[in-house]
């Protein structure tokens, strides 16, 4: 088994979070009504994609009923939709759509994690909870030797991604980049990271995140692959 795969494991089997671990074992012995057949995953989520990716995606964390359900992260979910969607329209996908981790996905040249592999009450993560996943992030990023893109997806998954290669020592930025949807920084001497509004319901339902807007992250992330 590779390094990354042996990372995963472990990750499956973290309990470091108490809140964490008893929000989602209750949630998959409860369920919710739609998926009251389905045999709940109720574990953390292992990161997954190409393990030679130049491109690395940044969440918040499984939702309750999508990733804490399925075991794959933006699995069953409305921003799994809208997340593998765009990801296939510009080839890092090899189709649109994500229901379950038996569903013949495949990354290419992309990697996605999180900031927590576990579902959060409320999608509210505690600052502990953030630091007690955090090796597994930065672990992350000393395995992913190719990376040169990082999209944040959302505040904390940009904050996160900024953090880590701070803590990696890798940073050249001294201050901490502002997040607004589509700024971009460099910030390692290889390495562009750029910021995402999350594709939740709460964005894509008001409009605050838009199809062309979600498609524009994507669209110069590939960019700079080309470019670099």
């Amino acid at each position: 088994m590779t390094q990354l795969g042996t990372l995963q494991e472990s990750v499956v089997a973290c309990r470091r979070c108490p809140r964490l671990v008893k929000w989602r074992e209750k949630v998959a012995e409860e369920k919710t009504k739609r998926f009251a057949e389905w045999d709940y995953w109720g574990k953390p989520n292992p990161s997954f994609g190409d393990p030679s990716a130049e491109l690395l995606l940044i969440g918040l964390a499984p939702a309750a009923h999508g990733g804490n359900r399925t075991g794959r992260m933006f699995t069953g979910d409305r921003s799994g939709d809208w997340l593998y969607r765009a990801l296939h329209r510009f080839g890092f996908a090899n189709q649109p759509t994500s229901s379950s981790r038996d569903d013949g996905l495949k990354l290419a040249n992309c990697y996605i994690t999180a900031t927590c592999r576990c579902a959060p009450p409320q999608n509210r993560l505690l600052p502990e909870e953030i630091c007690n996943c955090r090796p597994y992030l930065l672990r992350e990023l000393e395995l992913l030797g190719r990376v040169k893109v990082i999209v944040g997806l959302g505040k904390v998954g940009f904050d996160s991604a900024f953090s880590s290669l701070q803590e990696l020592g890798w940073s050249l930025l001294k201050k901490k980049p502002i997040f607004a949807h589509g700024a971009e920084y460099k910030v390692t001497n290889k390495i562009t990271l750029i910021a995402s509004f999350h594709p939740s319901q709460q964005n894509t339902f008001t409009r605050k995140l838009t199809r062309t807007m979600f498609d524009a992250i994507f669209r110069r992330a590939k960019k700079l692959l080309e470019i670099n």
